[in-house]
This record gives structure tokens, C-alpha cells and sequence, in this order.
């Protein structure tokens, strides 16, 4: 409703309910007044153009939508995130969790968020696969979002059982040859990061191992340290810890290049599949149509925000590769992703279950 309908109402209702229009027929002087305004004054300021003023963003709690259960690696970003971002914005941050449907639960939840930059979504390497995993998505992940801007790149790290004779790719890719569907590879569920390294891996070495499905990465990781599987294409974040205490051997890192933090790992490129390359990433976005001013506000304080010492920290503990860079740069970078992966997905037939 206008302010003009709204003013002329308010007049109108006093005029038939007052006391004083009730019983002497007229309306007191100061609601006369405001229905003049209401008709007069309010359509003329309109007409000049002149807006309403309104409160420099933020000036309320900016939540961040994490798609995850509490405690993961992308809930790690997101809380990092926020707790740097709510210095340069000035009001507090927080992070809700809506696990659920691959990441769709909580990614709707911000799709139908007013656009007003208070409701953000921490996207991830799903929000550039689900598109070809399911044949109808409750949103479109590029008509429903606006682009705030790329976080951080990651890799995974392939590992397996420290008493396995595995201890190289150049083995994996032996035992996989000589027994076709016999090895098997943990995800995190189906169109996940861990599945489609390991499918990639399958279709680049040329091999057949057998991808099984978990609920997330701690009960994959646990069966795999219990030797019910054989190999994992999994987070560092999950895995680095335990690489470090001699629990789980690392093989090689799946980005294009070796990874500062694991400098004496190859890349699986490196190691004998020519061109394998299989990255992770964080990004925010924001409800589309959210204002450029409001975008352009939170770029900026993410982009500060990668350089702060808490960045530095996962940088360092969990091979993170800081971007901090436009939304176009995110935008682009996405489109290729799904590209990329849109391919795997149709030649391997993945299909969620």
C-alpha cells in the first residue's frame, strides 16, 4: 500500500469513528489535515522524485544460509566468514544450517529471501552440479541469485588404509586395472565432491572402481579406516588431521597444481592421469535483485575479509586457495563448473537415488 492509500485510510477510519465525527457529523481539524495531505501534498512529492529515506545497509543482524550440517568444512567457511565480514559491515553475522536434499533445503530458503542482502546463501560445489543431477530444482540457481562473490578454491586429497599395498597412483591405477569393480571408493552421497573426483577418475585413468555412498564424510572416513573400502577422494578438511597422525595415507592432491600446504604430495595429473584436475569452492550469493549497492557493499567486506589472519589460518591448515574476487568472476567461474561437470554427470549416468 502507498503512503498516500495508507494516510487517506487512517483519515477515513478516524473520520467515521471518532467520537466527535459520530455525534456532531464532522471530522476533528487534525485528520481533515491529514487527509489534505493525503490527497494533495504526498502525490506532489511523489512526482518530484523524492523517495523516502532509508537506513544505510546494514542496520540489522545479516544471516548466512549454510546448506550443511553444523560442524563441516563448509560450515567452518562460513563461521570464519562471518565472524570477519561483521567488522568491516558493522552488525553481526550469524549462520544458520539447513542441511537437507543435497544442499536444496537451505538454498531454497534463500532463493525466496526478501532481496534486501540480510538472508545470504554459502554456496558449493554443488550449486554447480545439482543442475544436472536432478531434473527439476525448486529454484534456478541463476535467475533466483545474485552474485556476491568467490571465497575460496579447494581441492581433495586422495587417501586410503596406511596398511594398504596401495602407495601411489600409479598402484591405484594397477589394482583398479587388474580387478574392474572390485575396489571401492567412499563419497559423501551421490553428486558430491568425493563422488565425482573418484567418477572423473575413473573416466580419465580409465578404470572401474565402484563409488559407495555415505551419509558424509565421517562415517565414510571411518569405514575406511576400518578397511570396509578402499580409497577416498575426500576434503581435506576431513582427511589432513588424520593424514598427519599416520592413520590415513595421503596418495595426491586433485587440484591442477601441488598444494603449498601439501608440497610433498603430487597432483594426480602429476602422478600419472594427464589433465585430472578436480576442485571445491565456496561463494556467497545473495536473493536476485538484491541492490547493487548492497552487493558491491558485501564484495568489498568479503574481500577483506580473505585477507584477514583467520583466512590465513585455513589457508594454511587446509590448503584453501583465497579468491575474495568479483561476482562477475564468480558468476563465470561457476558457469564453467557446471559445464564441466554437466558432461561427467550425462557420461558416467549418475542419477540421484
Amino acid at each position: 500500500m502507498s503512503e498516500q492509500n495508507r494516510v487517506l485510510q487512517m483519515a477515513i477510519a478516524e473520520i467515521i469513528n471518532h467520537d466527535g465525527a459520530r455525534k456532531k457529523g464532522f471530522a476533528t481539524r487534525r485528520w481533515l489535515d491529514r487527509a489534505v495531505l493525503a490527497c494533495t501534498v504526498l502525490p506532489m512529492i511523489a512526482g518530484m522524485g523524492i523517495a523516502p529515506a532509508r537506513a544505510e545497509y546494514p542496520d540489522k543482524i545479516v544471516k548466512i544460509v549454510v546448506p550443511f550440517a553444523a560442524g563441516g568444512g563448509t560450515d567452518i567457511i562460513a563461521r570464519t566468514t562471518a565472524q570477519e565480514i561483521q567488522s568491516e559491515l558493522g552488525k553481526p553475522v550469524i549462520i544458520e544450517n539447513k542441511p537437507g536434499a543435497g544442499t536444496i533445503i537451505g538454498t531454497q530458503t534463500v532463493a525466496t529471501s526478501e532481496p534486501d542482502g540480510y538472508s545470504l546463501l554459502m554456496a558449493t560445489f554443488a550449486h554447480a552440479v545439482n543442475p544436472s543431477l536432478y531434473n527439476k530444482l525448486p529454484f534456478d540457481p541463476h535467475k533466483d541469485f545474485a552474485a556476491v562473490a568467490l571465497i575460496a578454491r579447494s581441492f581433495n586429497i586422495v587417501v586410503v588404509n596406511p596398511t594398504s599395498k596401495i602407495n601411489s597412483i600409479s598402484d591405484l591405477i594397477a589394482e583398479a586395472k587388474a580387478n574392474p569393480g572390485k575396489l571401492n571408493f567412499g563419497t559423501f552421497g551421490t553428486g558430491t565432491s568425493a563422488h565425482l573426483a573418484g567418477e572423473l577418475f575413473n573416466a580419465m585413468a580409465k578404470v572401474k572402481m565402484t563409488a559407495v555412498p555415505y551419509k558424509g564424510a565421517a562415517p565414510a572416513i571411518s569405514d575406511l579406516l576400518g578397511g570396509q573400502i578402499d580409497v577416498m577422494f575426500t576434503t581435506v578438511a576431513s582427511a589432513a588431521s588424520l593424514v598427519a597422525a599416520g592413520q590415513l595415507r595421503a596418495l595426491a592432491v586433485t587440484s591442477a597444481e601441488r598444494s603449498a600446504a601439501f608440497p610433498q604430495l603430487p597432483t594426480v595429473a602429476e602422478a600419472g592421469v594427464s589433465g585430472y584436475a578436480a576442485e571445491s569452492w565456496y561463494g556467497l550469493y545473495a536473493p536476485t535483485k538484491t541492490p547493487a549497492p548492497v552487493v558491491a557493499r558485501l564484495n568489498q567486506a568479503v574481500a577483506k575479509a580473505v585477507q584477514s589472519g583467520g583466512f590465513k589460518q585455513l589457508e594454511a591448515n587446509e590448503g584453501l586457495i583465497m579468491v575474495g574476487g568479483s561476482p562477475e568472476q564468480l558468476d563465470r567461474y561457476v558457469g564453467q563448473e557446471e559445464d564441466r561437470w554437466r558432461k561427467l554427470v550425462k557420461d558416467a549416468n549418475i542419477q540421484v537415488q
